[in-house]
């Protein structure tokens, strides 16, 4: 299993939208909430130029409920 690794939000955002999530709304300028048609939801922090921790990136996957390992490959494509 790889190593999961802390990754930038825009990154994050684009592997989320490949999986059907779409922006519900901006709170302020430094948090997005992201949501899917079934009901799932999470908040990306859009802090600039730093990149999101790995225990948020975990707390994340679990609000989404996608494995690292998913993460990881989607990264790739």
């Amino acid at each position: 299993m790889p190593k999961l690794k802390s990754i930038k939000p825009r990154e994050l955002i684009r592997v989320l939208h490949k999986l059907g999530f779409f922006e519900h709304r901006q709170r302020g300028t430094s948090h997005l909430v992201m949501k899917h048609a079934d009901g799932r939801r999470t908040t990306i922090p859009m802090h600039s130029g730093k990149d999101i921790p790995i225990g948020t990136l975990r707390a994340i996957l679990r609000d989404i409920q996608i494995k690292p390992d998913k993460l990881i490959e989607l990264l790739k494509k």
